[in-house]
């Protein structure tokens, strides 16, 4: 028996609440903003795939990005449909002849699903990468440990970096931008997905930093450069970074760090806290050395993140395009 057959319910959320939940989920971050998913609902079932047409082919060869950013959209998806009277028991990889599907979701009524999940389902809507210089966390001192409850389940462990480790990360986020300027492919791809008006997917010029923004935050993916801007113009970053690392480095892994990566970008923006998730890090040997050398957990570092407090009188950060639900989503044919 395939595993992918073990899911029955006897009961299923209709299509509007399946419309109205994946409109939700699909805010989830995703690298350059390629959403590379693929949902599919049968009308009990609903299955995520990754869309191998949107791999980034020089930035992630291998699809980790990709499959971490699908493990984002993952934990949404469970967090909206929570927030609409629904648990959903989730089977990853649910078919080894079938990689591309990376976790079925099944569904029965769930009428309290707790306080806690549906602040994050109301911060969904709110959260914005932030790549600006932040101010310390506010409430910090009880972050930390909520962090670590939440990427329990998923086998993602959490260290927050000490400021001598910030410093050497700034400068190793320096030297690896500037090898990567010599890859001309990576340059392509990143001006393909980079700095256009487009309505759909990629990284708008809104949410790209000039490079004096970029010298203050520190450390950060070197982005094509926005003119210089009055944007929080005396603030120098002093955001903690927080990285999320597994004990190996496997498809199932890198999905759980997706699922991981969302629960806490969630529970910091309904604390009011501003966050942005760094992958530039971790894309090389080196990088992850490094971070493997800074953090106390075993294993290999998936993920950075910023995690900090904008100014009160800042404008919001926009939002950044998405996909139509048409282009990612197949309901079962009307009878």
């Amino acid at each position: 028996m395939r595993v992918d057959d073990d899911i029955l319910t006897a009961t299923a959320p209709d299509d509007s609440t399946v419309l109205a939940a994946m409109r939700s989920a699909i805010r989830a971050p995703s690298v350059h903003n390629t959403q590379p998913w693929r949902w599919r609902f049968d009308g009990t079932r609903l299955d995520l795939y990754a869309d191998a047409d949107r791999l980034l082919a020089t930035t992630d060869p291998m699809g980790r990005q990709l499959v971490i950013s699908c493990g984002s959209v993952l934990d949404h998806a469970r967090t909206a449909f929570a927030d609409r009277g629904w648990h959903t028991e989730t089977v990853r990889l649910p078919n080894p002849q079938r990689p591309e599907r990376l976790a079925t979701i099944g569904f029965c009524p769930w009428h309290e699903p707790g306080a806690d999940i549906r602040l994050r389902a109301r911060a969904i809507e709110r959260r914005r990468t932030d790549r600006l210089p932040l101010h310390e966390p506010a409430g910090w001192t009880a972050v930390p440990n909520s962090l670590r409850e939440l990427c329990a389940p998923h086998h993602v462990e959490v260290d927050v970096l000490t400021e001598s480790a910030r410093s050497q990360l700034a400068t190793e986020s320096r030297r690896l931008g500037r090898l990567r300027n010599l890859d001309l492919l990576y340059e392509a791809e990143l001006d393909w997905w980079v700095g256009h008006s487009g309505k759909r997917d990629g990284v708008p010029r809104s949410a790209l930093t000039s490079k004096e923004e970029l010298a203050r935050v520190g450390v950060g993916r070197a982005f094509p450069a926005v003119p210089h801007s009055p944007r929080r113009p005396d603030l120098v970053d002093r955001s903690q970074l927080v990285v999320l690392s597994t004990t190996t480095s496997s498809v199932a892994q890198w999905l759980q760090t997706g699922e991981a990566l969302s629960a806490v970008l969630l529970h910091c923006t309904a604390k009011g806290l501003a966050t942005g998730a760094m992958t530039h890090m971790t894309e090389l040997p080196a990088g992850r050395e490094l971070l493997a050398n800074l953090t106390s957990c075993p294993g290999t570092p998936q993920i950075t993140i910023r995690i900090g407090t904008a100014p009160q009188d800042d404008e919001p950060v926009p939002p950044t395009p998405r996909r139509p639900l048409t282009d990612i989503l197949t309901l079962p044919a009307k009878r």
